[in-house]
């Protein structure tokens, strides 16, 4: 694998995340001369490798956090969005649960126009990236280079928390990726014998001996260059400022997410011709729809104290964390080895069938950009909206590569977003007074001295306390109609040689973590540009 960047390659993948590891692994498998660009670091830092210890990577230059304007449906705060900003993207930095959305999802974008789309499309490409370490057919697969498998270790509140929802009503789930999503169980995690499967790791690594594939970090594209309506290479900037450009001879692959994504074409000429126009880009092809359609998982908080100190409060610490290190780096064992996110749940609050909440249970209490964790040992319910209603929007606000973008997530600006959040927060409220929590939780906690009291008003208990998700999609829909910015072959309409794979293609987000269905992504733009070669 080189890190010294010809002139010209078959193909320039734009955007080393998720998506754009597996396409860039994909295509070099297959002999094809392939570059690599990705804005962020390289993924050589300890605690991207080491499961237990990715919190320690937020605040650091490896994730970065997009300011959203004020939203004025959830009580005009500024949110933040935290974006990977490394060699693997959100797979190198998440909490690395795996999950894939459910059937009805892709379903729905068959339904919606995407041909080729729909589940029993989409299964085998998930199977093919999979080596799943629990399960086996016939939803998963064991030969793929993605290591999947249950979180190690199931601590004492994921154990109270899968316990209470069976108490409750909900159905055990061994597996949110099978048959069904209902239930309360363990998550899945992209972690094995204690060591992060990022795709980096997956799908790039394998591969460093490679001379056909150059992978180049810390290398922002500044644009895409054109030549009439054709893609013929990108204009990019290293770290020490150097401007190149890089020729594309078969096509450019647009990896860079859902909020990059969108403003690279738009800086490239690529979008609403009146936006356009307005910032001093020069048109290539009008395609209104070039960051629109912004979706995103939103969460509201429920936090727990806890009647023992059986939290992960301390445990980064002091004697504690030393153990840790040491019980990881002799044994690849305990806490640091896996994701600690380890139970949560799928709820139907309509019972409609399907569920429209998902539970996420962190065994401590934390807080956000705007509000302290609460103090003692406690944990963190999060109750996440699944398929969200409410739209966003993602522009430039001007010609200049480096100017911050316009982003408005449209958060709860659809009625219906707040009436299932607050479904959501009453069927928490109900779980943790269930036999095998009130064992453990002594009373609910907030984050403001006003919590108590917003939590009298369901309405504006949701608005106050909401908070986005990484979960960033939809900027570049995909469709069969005039107006999709890409077709089911992810080939940008208008435009030739110039394709986008990432969560920004997704017609309608799916009910669940969105690392999944990114690879999903690039293994399946891998497979169109191997098939449009023959």
């Amino acid at each position: 694998m080189s890190r010294e960047a010809k002139s010209s390659y078959e193909f320039v993948v734009v955007g080393g995340g998720s998506a754009g590891s597996v396409i860039a692994g994909r295509l070099a498998e297959a002999g094809l001369q392939v570059l690599l660009l990705e804005a962020g670091s390289g993924d050589n830092t300890p605690f991207i490798h080491m499961p237990g210890a990715f919190f320690r990577l937020f605040g650091t230059k490896r994730v970065v956090s997009y300011k959203t304007t004020p939203q004025s449906h959830a009580n005009s705060r500024p949110l933040f969005v935290p974006q990977a900003n490394v060699l693997g993207g959100g797979s190198s930095v998440n909490a690395m649960i795996y999950l894939r959305g459910s059937a009805e999802d892709y379903d729905g974008w068959r339904e919606l126009g995407c041909d080729g789309w729909g589940w029993d499309d989409v299964l085998p490409a998930f199977k093919k990236s999979e080596s799943n370490a629990s399960f086996s057919e016939p939803y998963h697969g064991t030969n793929g280079p993605l290591k999947v498998g249950n979180a190690w270790h199931a601590l004492p509140t994921d154990l109270a928390f899968i316990k209470a929802g069976q108490e409750i009503g909900l159905p055990y789930n061994h597996d949110f990726n099978g048959a069904t999503q209902e239930g309360v169980g363990l998550f899945q995690c992209t972690a094995f014998k204690g060591r992060r499967s990022s795709t980096a790791v997956a799908f790039l690594a394998p591969r460093k001996n490679m001379s056909n594939l150059t992978v180049l970090t810390d290398c922002r594209v500044l644009r895409l260059i054109t030549e009439d309506s054709e893609v013929v290479g990108v204009e990019y900037r290293s770290s020490s400022g150097k401007i190149s450009q890089v020729h594309a001879g078969r096509e450019v692959i647009l990896a860079a997410g859902a909020l990059a994504s969108p403003k690279i074409l738009q800086l490239s000429g690529i979008g609403p011709t009146k936006l356009l126009k307005e910032k001093g880009v020069a048109v290539v092809h009008d395609a209104p729809e070039v960051g629109q359609n912004f979706q995103n998982h939103v969460e509201v908080p429920i936090h727990c104290r806890l009647k023992e100190s059986i939290s992960l409060l301390g445990q980064n610490k002091g004697l504690a964390a030393l153990k840790h290190g040491l019980q990881y780096i002799l044994f690849r064992d305990g806490l640091l080895a896996s994701s600690i996110w380890g139970a949560g749940a799928y709820v139907d609050t309509l019972k409609s069938g399907r569920p429209d909440i998902q539970l996420i249970m962190f065994p401590s209490l934390f807080g956000s950009d705007e509000w302290p964790a609460p103090s003692g040992h406690g944990i963190t319910i999060c109750v996440c909206l699944l398929r969200p209603l409410s739209r966003g929007e993602v522009k430039i606000v001007s010609a200049d590569p480096d100017a911050p973008i316009y982003f408005d997530g449209g958060t709860l600006s659809h009625s219906e977003d707040v009436e299932t959040l607050i479904r959501g927060t009453t069927f928490t409220r109900n779980l943790i007074k269930a036999p095998s929590f009130e064992k453990i939780v002594s009373q609910e906690v907030y984050p403001t001295a006003t919590g108590e009291e917003d939590a009298r008003d369901p309405e504006g208990f949701v608005r106050k306390y909401v908070r986005p998700i990484s979960h960033v999609s939809g900027t570049c829909r995909m469709g069969s109609d005039a107006t999709a910015v890409v077709d089911t072959r992810l080939r940008v309409n208008g435009v030739s040689k110039l394709r986008v794979a990432d969560a920004s293609i997704m017609p309608r987000l799916v009910s669940g973590n969105t690392n999944a269905v990114s690879i999903l992504i690039g293994e399946r733009c891998a497979d169109f540009l191997l098939q449009s070669m023959n």
